[in-house]
């Protein structure tokens, strides 16, 4: 029931809104304060994260291994680059969610922002951030409605259509599927 009226009403598309700008907010601010701050360097934070895993009490073993492997053998290595995704991947998910564009899209890569940083071992604002996001992407489309999706989704569900009827017509061979 409180998933159908999420994705369906009227109202929970304006709750949705006012949620999707509070987070949006929180992720605009933070990338843009990396991007135009000059002194972000994800480096440290990614060598403490493979010196210091999210370990078990009980055993001392790290929780996420395969995670930590990442860090150390991909991650760091490339940190620059790393340097550049992270702000202008908040910047974007801060964007997206403000002006309602690609919503669902945003969220789930905030959403997986997120939980690199719970897998890293930094709490912070991000189970908060997890659940007011995981509230926003079960809005689906509904969590866009009072915004540029409202425009942008039907001009892609448009083009997608038109994609997928284009090949099944044929394609370029303009031969129908049951003239082949």
């Amino acid at each position: 029931m409180l998933y159908k009226w999420l994705r369906e009403n009227r109202i929970a598309a304006g709750a949705l809104l006012l949620l999707r700008l509070y987070v949006g907010y929180h992720w605009l601010e933070s990338g843009w304060g990396k991007l135009t701050g000059g002194g972000f360097d994800t480096a440290g934070f990614l060598k403490n994260a493979v010196e210091n895993p999210v370990a078990d009490r009980a055993t001392g073993l790290a929780v996420y291994p395969t995670y930590t492997a990442f860090i150390e053998h991909f991650a760091l290595p490339n940190a620059k680059l790393f340097n550049f995704l992270i702000p202008l991947g908040e910047f974007l998910v801060g964007l997206g969610l403000i002006v309602g564009a690609l919503t669902t899209t945003a969220v789930f890569f905030g959403l997986l922002m997120n939980f690199m940083f719970l897998f890293a071992g930094t709490i912070s604002v991000n189970p908060w951030m997890v659940l007011l996001g995981v509230i926003i992407i079960v809005g689906g489309a509904n969590a866009g409605k009072y915004g540029l999706d409202y425009y942008v989704l039907p001009l892609l569900r448009k083009g997608y259509n038109r994609l997928v009827h284009h090949k099944n017509d044929g394609g370029s061979t303009g031969l129908k599927p049951s003239a082949r």
